[in-house]
């Protein structure tokens, strides 16, 4: 995804300006070291849960706007293609609201691909909603440990 001068600001804050910069891919774990620590699995009901109890995909469409089509989702995983697809061009006259949206999708893109990448290497998992849903909380992170453990 095209890295545009306005979600900058927010890749810095996040503490996740320098992974952005880089072109290869250099960390490759497993989902469950970071599945652990997010996923909340309910027998019950089948579905998952993010903290705090909300539905996730109802909580996709409050952060992006909308859901993906369902022939880009598997399970909880988007295909990266729709993020590159949808949020390829931030348009001129964004609002501040749009751009937040768009870092989002940078920022869910960048640790499912260079910090955290798994064996899918084509999806999104949407176990990142909780840290992007607080982007003003995401720099209190440590990014590199967290993925050196």
């Amino acid at each position: 995804m095209p890295l545009h001068d306005r979600i900058v600001p927010y890749l810095e804050r996040a503490g996740l300006y320098h992974l952005a910069r880089l072109n290869a891919r250099w960390f490759w774990l497993d989902e469950p070291l970071v599945s652990g620590f997010i996923e909340r699995w309910r027998p019950e009901t089948h579905t998952f849960h993010m903290p705090f109890g909300k539905p996730a995909w109802e909580w996709f469409q409050e952060l992006f706007g909308e859901l993906p089509p369902q022939n880009k989702v598997k399970h909880y995983t988007v295909h990266f293609t729709w993020f590159h697809e949808r949020f390829r061009v931030l348009p001129d006259d964004a609002t501040e609201e749009t751009v937040r949206i768009y870092a989002r999708a940078y920022i869910m893109m960048l640790l499912s691909t260079q910090l955290f990448g798994d064996k899918s290497e084509n999806r999104v998992h949407i176990w990142w909603l909780p840290f992007v849903a607080r982007l003003d909380d995401m720099g209190s992170y440590s990014w590199g440990s967290t993925a050196l453990a």
